[in-house]
């Protein structure tokens, strides 16, 4: 008797037990030292863009003086298309389709060097117009701001090289491409390569729309 009122017991103690409850997603500290490294280049980009508006509102020189360098405009579209190109790695990636996900990544890879080389001609461009680094301080925001847009555009190119030639040799054989794609670590690298190029992507489109209200 005593043995059954125990287990009732038990079984009374063990039903008012609440289930536990799963433990919630740890966010990666690299992705997360990645978001912080975004901000404070948001932050930067900002100060630049509002030191440059101020500067070319108290100049009292009108706008328009100048045709906005076509390059640019070109380096916008092309810019676009590596973000769309890029776009696709998670998909090929899901897929296990590593051969066409090495052809998404030097593809893009490629976008991004077109576009480094076309913020080059834009600057060319701006010196056969008489603008120059040193010559008016408007354009000497012109120069810098685009040149550290440039600069952090080729830390992504560096890393998404890397991850290029990854999955190019993985791709050649059926081993390396199954360990590739179960491999959590190329996963969080497509991740956060993904992030920082379509933060870098949308970040000049927002430059190049305060280029145009302001040159």
């Amino acid at each position: 008797m005593n043995s059954d009122f125990g287990k009732e017991r038990q079984g009374r103690i063990g039903a008012n037990r609440s289930a536990p409850s799963p433990r919630p997603a740890r966010v990666p500290l690299s992705l997360l030292l990645l978001y912080l490294g975004l901000v404070g280049s948001l932050v930067l980009f900002v100060v630049l863009i509002t030191a440059y508006a101020q500067t070319r509102f108290l100049s009292g020189v009108p706008s328009g003086l100048h045709p906005f360098p076509r390059y640019f405009s070109i380096s916008t579209v092309v810019l676009l298309a590596s973000s769309y190109t890029l776009s696709q790695a998670q998909r090929l990636y899901r897929e296990d389709d590593v051969k066409n996900l090495a052809r998404c990544l030097g593809a893009t890879l490629l976008l991004g060097l077109a576009f480094a080389g076309l913020q080059t001609l834009g600057w060319h461009e701006l010196q056969v117009q008489g603008v120059f680094f040193r010559d008016k301080p408007s354009g000497t925001y012109v120069y810098l701001i685009s040149a550290i847009h440039v600069m952090h555009l080729l830390g992504g190119v560096l890393f998404l090289t890397l991850l290029f030639l990854r999955a190019q040799h993985a791709s050649r054989d059926s081993i390396r491409t199954l360990l590739f794609i179960r491999d959590p670590y190329r996963r969080l690298q497509l991740k956060l390569m993904s992030t920082y190029w379509h933060f870098v992507d949308v970040l000049w489109v927002l430059l190049f729309c305060a280029f145009l209200f302001l040159y």
